[in-house]
């Protein structure tokens, strides 16, 4: 006690933040149960398929997700970044071009010791095309906005939605939140915690509620559809990428080994049945690492996701931040271990027989 009080700033930084923690605390879901939740709002509808941004299909059954705005930002930054980076190279690296250079060097180096000099350079693109598009999207996905603004989903929408899915649904299964504001902007206020209404009959909401969403004295009823949303919490995304690699590891075992050198070790016939059924179980792994890249990525980052709206409704203010750093952490080893495994495969799939042993 006697250290803290010589150090006054270190005191004030401290007890600042067990106050943020304990106001945090009583306004937040935990504290709505003990008269408080003066913070609070509903915790933030979560559901495995990106949400569509358009009221309405644009065309053939097509429309826009936040999954996709997400990709297309993290695109964008992506070459803003490269933009700066490499306008003005210059002999000595400084600033954005040496931080590059430096990440580069890091991935030839480890690429060269996994694949070897010879064909380092020429997985490096793919390896670290995935890494750096997967730990950009993971780390853009905690960014204040994501999952929180967007537009609101009308009841009639909703009900459409859920009736598509399931022509018997019952109407009193269905939540919907409160907002404030009836135009095209809409906040959930603080304090509404229990702002959730049940759809039981039309006896909770009249014909024009239903229609619009709108209720009385300026509220308006609805889900909230985020315009942004991370983009590997997608599984479409994290499969696409899974099927990019491997159909890109598949390329160069063909194109090192042969066709009927790299297709040998998948169906062999010519050493008998014992060495078929190893091929087979081969092959057989090959799906499987398509799955397992699919899931393990999109397992953790919308599992990330999760636990930061839950963390924001038990305890607003401060109940995140711990898991912020740590979502950070999560993020960039996701990347790493993706890029990893497909520099690791690539690597296999252009050894010869026997070679893999050795």
């Amino acid at each position: 006690m006697s250290a803290l009080l010589r150090k006054p700033k270190l005191l004030i930084a401290l007890l600042a933040l067990g106050a943020a923690f304990i106001v945090g605390l009583a306004g937040g879901a935990l504290g709505n149960e003990f008269g408080g939740g003066f913070l609070g709002s509903p915790i933030a509808a979560l559901q495995l398929a990106a949400e569509d941004v358009t009221p309405n299909e644009l065309f053939l059954g097509w429309s826009i997700t936040n999954t996709m705005l997400a990709t297309w930002l993290t695109i964008l930054v992506l070459a803003v970044l490269s933009f700066f980076a490499t306008r003005r190279i210059k002999e000595v690296p400084t600033g954005l071009q040496n931080f590059f250079e430096a990440f580069i060097e890091f991935f030839i180096n480890l690429a060269e010791s996994v694949a070897g000099p010879k064909q380092a350079r020429r997985f490096l693109p793919l390896v670290m095309t995935i890494f750096i598009f997967i730990v950009t999207a993971n780390w853009l996905g905690i960014l204040p906005g994501y999952g929180t603004i967007g537009r609101v989903e009308t009841p009639e929408e909703v009900i459409h939605h859920a009736e598509s899915d399931d022509e018997h649904v019952d109407l009193s299964t269905i939540t919907l939140h409160i907002f404030d504001g009836d135009g095209a902007l809409a906040i959930q206020g603080f304090g509404s915690v229990d702002a959730e209404k049940g759809l039981i009959s039309a006896d909770r909401l009249s014909a024009e509620e239903i229609k619009t969403g709108k209720l009385a004295n300026g509220k308006r009823a609805g889900i909230l559809v985020p315009f942004l949303r991370s983009a590997n919490t997608d599984v479409n995304m994290t499969l696409a990428i899974a099927l990019i690699a491997m159909t890109m590891i598949q390329w160069w075992g063909l194109r090192t080994l042969g066709v009927f050198s790299h297709l040998g070790k998948f169906f062999n016939v010519k050493q008998g049945p014992v060495w078929f059924f190893v091929g087979i179980l081969e092959f057989i792994s090959e799906i499987a690492r398509i799955i397992s890249f699919t899931f393990r990525l999109f397992g953790n980052i919308f599992a990330g996701e999760v636990l930061l709206v839950a963390m924001a409704f038990l305890v607003p203010l401060v109940g995140i931040i711990p898991f912020l750093g740590l979502e950070l952490f999560v993020g960039a080893i996701q990347a790493f271990i993706f890029a990893m495994l497909t520099l690791v495969f690539a690597a296999t799939a252009t050894a010869l027989h026997g070679a893999e042993e050795h």
